[in-house]
C-alpha cells in the first residue's frame, strides 16, 4: 500500500471521535515521519502498516480522551510514540501541556525526539530505562501515566510506582485478556478500575486506575 493511499486513511480517525483540522494536520506530520523512519527502524510491526491510522493512531487517541483534563503526562515505554506522541499532538495548543516520554532505546528517543519537533508538540524524551528515569524523577509533578502494549498490569503499576505515590490516575491499553491482568494485579495492588470499552476493538479495553497503591505484603 502507498504512503498515498495511507494517508488518504487519516479521515478514518473521525470515526472514533472528534479531531481538529490542526490535530489532523499534526497527525498526518507523525505517519508521514513514522513511515520514513519505518524503512530504518522497526517502530511498529510492519503487518500493521497498512491498518496504522486505526491500529494506532486511533487506538492511542483515546488515552487523552480517556483523562481529557490531564495536562502533563508520563509515557513509559514510549517505542515508536504509541500513545505519548499522540497525547502531544492532542495538546499542542493547550497552555502548559506537556507529555514526558521514557524510552531506552536510544534510535527511538532520536525519533520521538524528531516527532514531538516536527509536529509543533510539547514533550520530553528521557532516554533511558524507566526505573532509573522515574527514581531519580526531578521534572516536577504529573497529571497521568501512560502505556500501551508494554508490560503486564501489575508491571505496569511497578514500574509506574514513584509517579502513581503522589495520587495521580493512570491510562493502560489492554487487549482481550484484560481481567486476568486486572485480577492478577488485584492481589498486590489497590487501585479503583474504570473499564473503557475500546472505540476499535470491543473485545480490548482502556484501563483507567486511581487511587492505586500497594498492598501490604
Amino acid at each position: 500500500m502507498s504512503v498515498e493511499n495511507l494517508n488518504s486513511r487519516a479521515q478514518d480517525v473521525h470515526k472514533f471521535g472528534d479531531v481538529s483540522r490542526e490535530t489532523l494536520d499534526r497527525l498526518q506530520i507523525y505517519v508521514d515521519l513514522l513511515l520514513k523512519w519505518q524503512k530504518a527502524q522497526n517502530l511498529i510491526a510492519p503487518s500493521t502498516i497498512p491498518d496504522v491510522w486505526v491500529r494506532h493512531v486511533a487506538d492511542s487517541l483515546q488515552t487523552h480522551w480517556s483523562l481529557p483534563g490531564a495536562k502533563v503526562w508520563v509515557d513509559i515505554g514510549s517505542g515508536g510514540g504509541f500513545p505519548g506522541v499522540v497525547t502531544a499532538i492532542m495538546l499542542a495548543d493547550v497552555k502548559d501541556a506537556h507529555v514526558h516520554m521514557i524510552e531506552s532505546n536510544q534510535k527511538k528517543a532520536t525519533f520521538l525526539r524528531t516527532a514531538l519537533r516536527e509536529t509543533g508538540s510539547n514533550g520530553t524524551v528521557h532516554a533511558g530505562r524507566i526505573e532509573s528515569v522515574a527514581k531519580s524523577w526531578k521534572h516536577g509533578p504529573v497529571d497521568a501515566v501512560s502505556a500501551r502494549a508494554l508490560a503486564s498490569l501489575s508491571s505496569l503499576l511497578s514500574l509506574s510506582e514513584p509517579f502513581l505515590q503522589t495520587g495521580i490516575p493512570a491510562v493502560f491499553h489492554k487487549g482481550q485478556d484484560f481481567q486476568r491482568e486486572v485480577d492478577e494485579a488485584s492481589h498486590t495492588w489497590n487501585f479503583d478500575l474504570v473499564e473503557k470499552k475500546s472505540v476499535i476493538d470491543p473485545t480490548s479495553r482502556m484501563l483507567v486506575l486511581s487511587n492505586i497503591s500497594s498492598r501490604p505484603s
